[in-house]
């Protein structure tokens, strides 16, 4: 590519041994973009395009003839809110698709309220939700849609609503009109979308061994492959292949929980006994290994030791909005309530509080 380009041997050697930033000029990702600025043979400056918004610029260092300066650019573009909302007569994403919301957004007010809505279980018809979210516009040209600031979601008698917050240490997370977390310190569920093809039930007979075996846990079918996400914090206690649930997954979160994920097909990369895992976190992917029909996931959840029902546990909270920054997130989130509540018209950032 280098040297299609015209770069000549010595730019070439630069580029592939200086390090650092640089690097990744040589590794790249489906969708960038080089550019380089060749003048009577000499590279002046090459420019790699991450996105619309993000790109790196390397030219020759000043002070050193045989070194690259790195400088990396981000542009700001312009923010205006936008609303729109449903009512669920299929499927989350059909729904959303219809009103103009992409799979990315949908993705994330799924994870926005996945501490609260079981998506596997507890979507039903006539469930409603809206969502104000970021069009984003640079030199007048709109360029792609930002993340969602305020959303609502209304599900089997519940009506739940969050709105995105930065706090004064920076950072940016989701929580309620009150200032509560909408973060809990578990998932309610580690597949995203999966179908739950069998239920915590301690009488349950085993579809292999056709027994009455008591089923500690929930199945989740989902394709073979489908990522495996830790449900909190935590500490890997196990990561190996153990009798009948084949390749599984054992992890400690503090002193009282305990979560396993059994029947994967393989393990993610770095998981290991002792490795530590944030919430979220892919830690393997769904398969069928052990005493398993076909490819799902067995969750079980531990408190203190004692089996519990992963789809029915109380799950323990975030820690709120402090006492002393209630009254500055409230001022802040403000506006984007409104507009969550009474929607209207396309809104600029500046009318909403600077969010």
């Amino acid at each position: 590519m280098f040297y299609r380009a015209g770069l000549s041997d010595r730019d070439v050697y630069l580029f592939t041994n200086q390090g650092g930033d640089i690097n990744d000029f040589t590794n790249l990702n489906i969708g960038n973009e080089i550019w380089f600025d060749i003048q009577d043979g000499q590279l002046v400056q090459a420019k790699l395009v991450y996105d619309q918004l993000n790109y790196l610029i390397a030219s020759p260092s000043a002070t050193d003839i045989d070194a690259y300066d790195v400088e990396h650019v981000t542009l700001t573009p312009d923010i205006i809110y936008e609303s729109a909302e449903a009512i669920i007569t299929d499927s989350l994403f059909m729904s959303a698709t219809r009103v103009g919301i992409s799979e990315r957004l949908t993705m994330e007010l799924a994870n926005i309220f996945g501490w609260d809505i079981d998506f596997a279980l507890d979507i039903r018809e006539n469930d409603t939700f809206k969502v104000v979210y970021e069009k984003l516009y640079l030199n007048g040209e709109y360029i792609g849609d930002g993340d969602i600031v305020a959303a609502s979601f209304g599900n089997r008698g519940r009506h739940l609503e969050a709105v995105r917050y930065t706090n004064r240490n920076g950072d940016t997370a989701y929580h309620a009109p009150d200032g509560r977390s909408m973060r809990k310190a578990f998932l309610r569920t580690p597949v995203d979308f999966a179908r739950i093809s069998s239920h915590f039930n301690l009488s349950r007979r085993h579809p292999v061994l056709h027994t009455v075996r008591a089923h500690k846990g929930t199945d989740y079918a989902a394709p073979r492959g489908t990522p495996i996400r830790a449900a909190g914090d935590g500490r890997v206690e196990f990561a190996g292949v153990r009798g009948g649930w084949g390749n599984v997954v054992i992890i400690q979160h503090g002193e009282q929980y305990k979560t396993l994920y059994a029947h994967q097909q393989r393990f993610a990369r770095g998981i290991r006994a002792g490795a530590r895992v944030s919430q979220g976190q892919i830690i393997g992917y769904v398969g069928s290994s052990g005493l398993a029909t076909g490819p799902h996931l067995h969750y079980e959840f531990y408190v203190n030791g004692a089996v519990r029902n992963p789809v029915t546990v109380e799950l323990p909270e975030a820690e709120p909005i402090s006492e002393g920054e209630l009254a500055h997130f409230q001022a802040q989130t403000a506006g984007l309530l409104a507009m969550l509540n009474d929607g209207g018209v396309l809104q600029s950032s500046s009318e909403l509080g600077g969010q």
